[in-house]
């Protein structure tokens, strides 16, 4: 035995795995007759087990570098989103012990994170500020490494990418109760960066203020369309309260943080950042209300086997009758499941529109590139916005 290594209490064991019986001490049973566990042990073997935990995570970072110098000689990027979508649906199947999996998806998203930090400078940028929707979607994403750039606009975040100013994006393109949101849309549209993957956040507003009951609320700050999804709310507990409206919700948690009187409805996440404690939780008038943000990049993700792709097109004659029918016929040809249809007004001619599509699976597939090229001899400007892993996928379980 080495000299230098500290002693061990009898019946403590190095191993992780240890039955938790090895800190059960025939300490005086109680009435129930279960045996009473020796805290100091017991917490002298979480210390142990913390050790070891870092230990390993010191040893993933010696074998991180192994892989960047792989992927710096043969030129793959960093991040690779589709890998990370594999790993953590391994590890959430794997998880079946005592541990939360959300608490699994939380932990291993953060070393993954870390991990990637390691290999190169990521830079994301989202809709901001802080505290914002998009900025919990980017932090699902990406976890806390990644260098997060604050945009005003949507418009913005897609101009950060298309620079290179940030190597991803994160923004909101569609909402369960309010529809598309029509910016994200139309910069999609616009060109020079695809969609590398979705996420799909359940939104819970809350209601956040200093005060400690509703009575003593005077003033509700929020963004409109966060106002607008809790209108009843509103109206049942605080209808005698001014209504404030602001450019985003995180501003409004800020106003709210400042006015002794003031409420703001925004995420917890906010309420967090800027120390504003949540007053009420979950105050959405309609209980299930999420939005399905984007990661965009420049490049294409690879196939995964459950993939969605998005693309447009412009109908060549709209005049004709049962044009648009038998187009999207092309896709039942060739066994091609739509699972989204909307149109935007184009913006090179008045009146003309191009329609946005989803469809399941990725362009690679056999079925969609056939569709895809009959399509090709049947419409204008037909654009591919991206293939990518659908949600569901890891984060929703």
């Amino acid at each position: 035995m080495d000299p230098a290594a500290p002693a061990r209490e009898a019946g403590v064991s190095d191993d992780p795995r240890a039955s938790i019986e090895s800190i059960i001490t025939p300490l005086p049973t109680p009435e129930n007759g279960v045996p009473v566990p020796d805290l100091a042990l017991a917490r002298q073997r979480i210390d142990s087990i913390d050790d070891r935990i870092l230990d390993l995570l010191a040893e993933r970072a010696e074998v991180v570098g192994a892989v960047r110098r792989a992927k710096q000689a043969s030129g793959a990027p960093a991040l690779d989103p589709e890998r990370e979508k594999a790993l953590l649906e391994r590890l959430l199947e794997r998880g079946a012990g005592r541990f939360p999996k959300p608490a699994i998806l939380a932990v291993f998203r953060e070393i993954l994170s870390g991990c990637v930090s390691l290999q190169a400078r990521v830079t994301v940028a989202y809709l901001g500020p802080q505290g914002t929707y998009s900025h919990a979607a980017a932090r699902a994403l990406f976890g806390y490494a990644p260098q997060y750039i604050e945009e005003a606009t949507i418009d913005g975040v897609f101009e950060s990418v298309r620079r290179g100013r940030a190597v991803y994006g994160v923004v909101p393109i569609e909402n369960s109760t309010e529809g598309s949101v029509a910016g994200a849309i139309d910069a999609l549209i616009e060109g020079g960066c695809r969609i590398r993957r979705e996420l799909v956040l359940p939104i819970k507003h809350c209601l956040l203020s200093n005060v400690e009951s509703l009575s003593e609320v005077r003033r509700v700050y929020s963004h409109p369309q966060a106002l607008a999804q809790c209108r009843k709310y509103l109206a049942n507990n605080l209808p005698q309260a001014q209504i404030v409206h602001t450019a985003s919700t995180a501003l409004a948690v800020r106003e709210a943080g400042g006015d002794a009187s003031g409420a703001a409805i925004g995420s917890s996440l906010a309420g967090e950042i800027m120390g504003v404690p949540v007053l009420r939780e979950g105050i959405q008038d309609i209980a299930f209300n999420a939005t399905r943000f984007v990661m965009i990049g420049k490049d294409d993700a690879k196939p995964t086997g459950r993939d969605r792709t998005t693309f447009t097109f412009i109908i060549a004659d709209e005049t004709e009758r049962g044009a648009l029918r038998r187009t999207l016929g092309v896709l039942e040809d060739n066994g091609v499941n739509m699972t989204r249809i909307e149109s935007r007004p184009s913006r090179d001619r008045a009146w003309r529109y191009v329609f946005v599509i989803d469809v399941e699976g990725h362009r690679e597939d056999e079925n969609v590139a056939a569709a895809l090229a009959a399509l090709e001899t049947r419409v204008q400007a037909l654009t591919v916005l991206g293939s990518y892993p659908r949600y569901p996928d890891a984060e929703k379980k």
